[in-house]
């Protein structure tokens, strides 16, 4: 049996912002520190030796440790978190996102934004729309990690002109807060709104899951 399937540990949000910090990491993976700051971050923190997996490996282990993870995210007390597993997944697999530090991550959306389905031709998204990416992490040695869980809910017309309306919210695995737009730790998050609006006006700020793992839809 792959000798992953020993070694599944959750990261508490202390440990990630120790190692935004420039701390000790503790038993949690190495991060890049570079240009990451620990109250205003430019990027995600990065997982060092981040792991290859095959599509059915990546599945293998997160249909494992799913019930842990969203254990430690409903501590948040986030509604969407006791939701989002019964919405659609639009990924066949977990894939590794660059964008999200190398940790290998899962899209999932509510009803309200099922035109995601149709990806670069989806146009904007209505108010209420909700995206969701659960994520883990894979090193080279075979360590299992719980990773943020990132929330892109879109609000009302005129919510913050500059994200398109969109609020981007963070959840760290043991349900603390990192930062939410316009509220507790929105300094933290702004990365989220700068980095997404390179995707571009046409695309609602919204990028898009890599062609090779997205999920076929018939009708």
């Amino acid at each position: 049996m792959p000798p992953w399937i020993f070694r599944f540990r959750t990261v508490a949000g202390a440990m990630l912002l120790a190692a935004l910090a420039g701390a000790p990491p503790g038993p949690g993976p190495a991060v890049a520190q570079t240009d990451v700051s620990p109250q205003k971050p430019a990027r995600h923190f990065r997982v060092e030796r981040p792991a290859g997996l095959s599509g059915a490996d990546a599945l293998t282990i997160y249909n494992r440790i799913l019930d842990d993870m969203v254990a430690g995210y409903r501590l948040s007390g986030l509604t969407e978190v006791d939701r989002y597993r019964t919405w659609r997944r639009y990924n066949t697999v977990p894939y590794r996102s660059a964008q999200h530090g190398e940790r290998f991550v899962n899209n999932y959306a509510n009803d309200a934004a099922q035109s995601y389905r149709y990806f670069e031709a989806s146009g904007e998204m209505p108010a209420g729309s909700v995206l969701v990416k659960d994520s883990f992490a894979v090193t080279k040695r075979g360590d299992v990690f719980s990773g943020p869980l990132f929330v892109m809910e879109k609000m009302a017309p005129g919510f913050n002109l500059a994200s398109r309306d969109w609020r981007y919210t963070m959840i760290m695995p043991d349900g603390s807060l990192f930062g939410t737009t316009r509220g507790e730790g929105s300094e933290r998050v702004g990365f989220c709104a700068t980095c997404h609006k390179l995707a571009g006006h046409q695309n609602d700020h919204l990028f898009y899951i890599p062609k090779r793992y997205r999920v076929r839809f018939l009708n």
